[in-house]
């Protein structure tokens, strides 16, 4: 299986392509990684050094890429966050370039707005972006509760508000919806959940709530729902998969006392997941 992965990049802690790649390698998979930005460290310190990158120069990179030939082994395009919408144009164009080299190819959208907590923090312009433009050109997407609500223009609060509102980001676009972080009002308390939608139902899995705020815990969710969805074609698996091995590397995390993702120390756990938690059918 092979990636591109469009997304930014940090030296130091993970964020973007620095939480995604490694993941991604432990399970096989290779990765042609496009950097959007390379900064120090992620934004969320307050502080940081680096370039954002022109879109034009990612834009020659990923042209680089497909002069050598790699575009029809391409399995996926994968992208989070997105810092304008030049940037966007240069991933719809892969994506666009991707699947006519390989039909069978994906993009996968991790749909970056904000969360419950601080609300939508990026660009006023972002949100019509991916509502109008990449949103239906994606095959995944991965949008937390809040965003998928900020997507679909609802509040969804119980499950069965969150399974309609994902009823209506699939007439988009996209086959299969991956929610994360839902914290649905019906839900037992101290838990929080992920639920996944496709054509051919909806599956939950729940895990404990762990006092944590991790930068970069959705890219690797993202690209390790999306590894497991290729590699088996089961939804549920895949949900399974993902949780476990998120659960773990936040909790490895969580006990280390580190700000920044424990990834290397959690490996095991992400190239083996222990499948500790039940993925239940809902619909």
């Amino acid at each position: 299986m092979s990636i591109l992965s469009i997304q930014s990049s940090v030296a130091y802690g993970h964020v973007g392509n620095s939480a995604a790649v490694f993941p991604l390698q432990r399970l096989g998979v290779e990765v042609w990684p496009v950097h959007t930005v390379h900064f120090s460290n992620h934004t969320g310190y307050g502080q940081w050094r680096g370039p954002l990158l022109p879109a034009s120069d990612v834009r020659e990179v990923i042209r680089g890429v497909e002069e050598r030939g790699a575009f029809p082994g391409i399995d996926a395009v994968l992208s989070g966050y997105q810092g304008g919408e030049d940037i966007g144009d240069v991933i719809l164009d892969a994506v666009a370039r991707v699947k006519a080299a390989n039909p069978d190819a994906v993009y996968a959208c991790d749909p970056v707005m904000g969360n419950a907590k601080s609300g939508c923090f990026v660009h006023p312009a972002i949100p019509v972006l991916l509502r109008e433009r990449v949103v239906p050109a994606a095959d995944i997407i991965t949008p937390n509760q809040f965003e998928l609500g900020y997507l679909t223009e609802t509040e969804p609060k119980t499950l069965e508000e969150i399974l309609a509102s994902a009823d209506l980001a699939r007439k988009m676009g996209p086959s299969t919806v991956l929610i994360t972080s839902v914290e649905r009002d019906d839900r037992p308390d101290g838990t929080i959940e992920m639920v996944a939608v496709t054509g051919d139902g909806a599956w939950i899995v729940q895990t404990p709530l762990l006092p944590l705020k991790a930068n970069g815990s959705g890219d690797v969710t993202a690209a390790l729902f999306t590894a497991h969805l290729l590699a088996t074609g089961q939804p549920d698996v895949a949900l399974g998969r993902t949780a476990s091995s998120v659960f773990d590397l936040l909790r490895t995390t969580l006990d280390s006392g580190e700000r920044e993702l424990q990834l290397v120390q959690s490996q095991e756990s992400i190239a083996n997941p222990r499948m500790q938690f039940e993925v239940s059918q809902v619909r």
